[in-house]
């Protein structure tokens, strides 16, 4: 069991660190140059250096690590070591890889920007972790604005992002480029985590209802829902829980419930909307 946990620790280190890497090389050789900021903590340091040439790597940092903390302080410790070892890794090879311009070609850089950082993302998410940035601000938005889901935040800081891009660059092109890099990089996302989106449904068959459900809500803190079944086969009345978590919160979800229950019967759905406390708002029309 020792070992096992030792070689899981490895292998999710080595996913990070890879994928961190990955990222860093889109965004150092191919959109930094452009000035193509595809949302996110990273991308408004690249439109921020266009005004006073900060290098991106201490804006990440300056923004990123508070942001931590306040995590860490309104979310719990949920967010973790990961997290942290993933936002200041990022920084670190940021500052080491050289800057080197492959591509002046807008479109070029645009596309493969977006899908080596969707490839990198795709890896520190499947690892279990985050670089921080709109999930974790999107998040602690969520916190205080339970109205708006955490993807609504999202998705506004990075069409802020994208818009800010265009303005200090001065090219309403520029906004249009950074739209198609970011496009790119979610649908890789989901193309690394099989098709994730920014929610997924869990729907959990488990004999261990209590703990499981009670472990979902104190780590993640999202809601479970308890529905019966019964098995036709075995004719035997079942537990089935439901939970809807967010994009960077599923692959800690099947690592809750296969660490409680191993002969869990885990079952996961695409949510294309979800309307309720915590997510969005019902609004009369």
């Amino acid at each position: 069991m020792r070992a096992q946990k030792w070689y899981k620790l490895i292998v999710s280190l080595l996913g990070l660190t890879i994928g961190v890497f990955l990222l860093a090389v889109g965004l150092v050789l191919f959109l930094e140059p452009n000035t193509i900021a595809p949302g996110g903590v990273t991308g408004f340091a690249i439109a921020f250096k266009k005004i006073i040439n900060i290098p991106i790597y201490i804006t990440n940092l300056l923004i990123n690590v508070p942001l931590f903390i306040l995590g860490v302080i309104i979310l719990g410790k949920s967010f973790g070591w990961k997290t942290l070892y993933a936002t200041i890794l990022l920084s670190l090879f940021l500052k080491i890889i050289p800057e080197r311009v492959v591509t002046t070609d807008l479109l070029l850089a645009s596309i493969f920007g977006g899908v080596v950082s969707g490839i990198g993302l795709g890896l520190v998410f499947k690892a279990g972790g985050t670089t921080g940035g709109t999930d974790l601000a999107g998040s602690i938005l969520n916190k205080f604005f339970p109205s708006l889901s955490t993807a609504n935040f999202m998705m506004a800081i990075d069409i802020l992002v994208v818009a800010f891009a265009g303005i200090v660059d001065s090219k309403v092109e520029t906004s249009f480029y950074s739209i198609i890099s970011l496009y790119l990089t979610v649908k890789v996302i989901d193309l690394i985590l099989e098709g994730m989106g920014y929610l997924k449904g869990f729907l959990i068959i488990t004999n261990k209802t209590e703990r499981v459900s009670k472990v979902l809500m104190e780590e993640l803190d999202r809601g479970v829902t308890l529905f019966k079944g019964i098995g036709m086969y075995s004719k035997e009345e079942k537990d089935i829980l439901l939970c809807i978590v967010n994009r960077p919160q599923f692959t800690k979800t099947k690592e809750i419930v296969h660490s409680i229950d191993q002969e869990a019967f885990v079952m996961v759905i695409d949510i294309s909307e979800v309307v309720g406390e915590g997510f969005e708002e019902v609004t009369n029309q």
